[in-house]
């Protein structure tokens, strides 16, 4: 079971912006940001939740597409009208689709898809917070990559693969290129989470759900709240000298040989 977590006041009077933040991983982030004094931004396509959520927490909900310009810049620029500044960014909005599988069986439209919405919206979403950190000179940006980005896959999702090794060597190269800018960017690798779209895996398809468990060496997947507590580590000061880097959160499984029965 996951530890009952800490909660300090690392951002107070910060302004995180946290993509696909209606659900899942990126709810659980929200909650975690907000108990610890932020100033969240939810951005989804999901009005009803969104709305929901950012009303519980005290923030602000913009609804956004991430794969377009216009509505990711206003996103950031909402944030910054809102609240002064744009201190995090977790970009953090993707996809998983069953049609995307074997490179034999995935046909051009589901790779895209995948590509836009998991990686074009990764380099939408970085380059307009970064335009707001550069200015204010710091800023910490937690892009969602993934343990596959690491390693290969149990079933293969070939374009969700790819699409989070292209988040991870963005994510390293824009670390690089801002930090004398004074903003840090890493790329989060988590392991299998139990969030909604696990969970229709596991009810659309258990043997290939059950493939991906047998891999996890504590025999269980990851609660969103033990992601959102390591991407509030990366958000934090207490990360002050992490950076372009790929941060696993997997419970063992790129470290794993064997796994016990």
């Amino acid at each position: 079971m996951a530890a009952k977590s800490v909660v300090s006041h690392r951002f107070d009077d910060k302004t995180c912006v946290i993509t696909g933040g209606a659900s899942g991983l990126g709810s659980a982030t929200a909650r975690r940001l907000a108990a610890e004094g932020a100033h969240v931004v939810i951005g989804d396509l999901d009005q009803a939740r969104g709305e929901e959520i950012a009303r519980e927490l005290g923030g602000l909900f913009v609804s956004v597409d991430v794969a377009d310009e216009g509505q990711v810049k206003n996103l950031f620029d909402q944030a910054k009208a809102t609240y002064g500044s744009v201190d995090v960014a977790f970009n953090n909005a993707g996809i998983s689709p069953p049609e995307d599988a074997s490179i034999l069986d995935t046909d051009m439209e589901a790779w895209q898809r995948v590509q836009t919405i998991n990686l074009t919206s990764v380099y939408l979403c970085s380059k307009y917070a970064l335009q707001h950190m550069v200015e204010q000179q710091s800023g910490s940006i937690i892009n969602t990559a993934s343990f596959v980005a690491l390693m290969g896959a149990a079933t293969s999702q070939i374009s969700y693969s790819a699409s989070k090794g292209g988040v991870l060597s963005m994510s390293r190269e824009l670390g690089v290129q801002f930090a004398k800018d004074g903003v840090r960017v890493n790329a989060l690798c988590p392991g299998p989470v139990n969030t909604p779209l696990l969970k229709e895996l596991f009810a659309a398809d258990p043997v290939q759900a059950q493939r991906r468990l047998v891999h996890v060496p504590g025999g269980r997947f990851a609660e969103p709240e033990e992601i959102a507590a390591a991407v509030a580590f990366l958000a934090s000061d207490d990360a002050s000298f992490v950076n372009a880097t790929a941060f696993t959160v997997d419970g063992g499984i790129s470290a794993a040989y064997v796994t016990p029965e």
